[in-house]
């Protein structure tokens, strides 16, 4: 089963006028926003625990092979 919630947001009326004018699909897009977001949010989380990691390793690990293993995450997102 899949479970939604549901989140209002308060925009000022202009906004909200414009976005009618050019016929936005306001939860469709609001809801990619935060998908793409939480990707970022997600990345940046990764790239500080290997940091963290690296740290811990004493040097040991070689900076472009952790670029190299970020990119590759991303591209597979």
């Amino acid at each position: 089963m899949f479970w939604v919630s549901v989140i209002t947001v308060r925009v000022a009326r202009e906004i909200k006028e414009k976005l009618e004018k050019y016929n936005v699909k306001v939860s469709e897009t609001v809801r990619k926003l935060l998908e793409k977001y939480l990707v970022e949010l997600e990345l940046r989380n990764l790239a500080e625990r290997l940091e963290l990691l690296k740290g811990r390793l004493g040097g040991k690990i070689d900076p472009k092979l952790v670029a190299r293993l970020v990119r590759e995450d991303r591209e597979v997102r």
